[in-house]
């Protein structure tokens, strides 16, 4: 059990590397999963994950306060609002998925932005 959560967070690792370069796929979300399945698998390869440069301080935010910075807030809802331009312009021509889509997307905002910042409580 232990090798297949411990292959699972590699997996999740991969998709956050592909989020980097990939503007719709986010990758904060994956790396948050792969810290927390390499807790439960490789306590080497949890730390790993938090002692890096650019992705251990918002794993760290995000665990002791379930933090997100503003800056990744900006980042994240930006994207999100340019996924969904590319979605109404290039996507189905179904309205009902567009708007479903558009539901997704502004549930996940909302979330996005109601996460406080690091170092702040509440």
């Amino acid at each position: 059990m232990r090798l297949l959560i411990l292959g699972c967070a590699w997996l999740m690792v991969g998709i956050g590397v592909i989020g980097i370069f990939l503007p719709v796929l986010p990758t904060t979300p994956f790396m948050i999963l792969a810290a927390g399945l390499f807790a439960r698998s490789s306590p080497r390869f949890e730390q790993w994950l938090l002692d890096h440069p650019r992705y251990g301080q918002p794993l760290i935010d995000w665990r002791r306060e379930g933090a997100i910075s503003q800056r990744a807030k900006i980042a994240s809802v930006s994207l999100m609002a340019l996924s969904y331009g590319i979605v109404l312009v290039f996507g189905p021509p179904q309205l009902w998925l567009k708007a479903l889509i558009g539901v997704i997307l502004l549930c996940s905002a909302a979330f996005v932005l109601t996460r406080p910042a690091p170092g702040r409580q509440g």
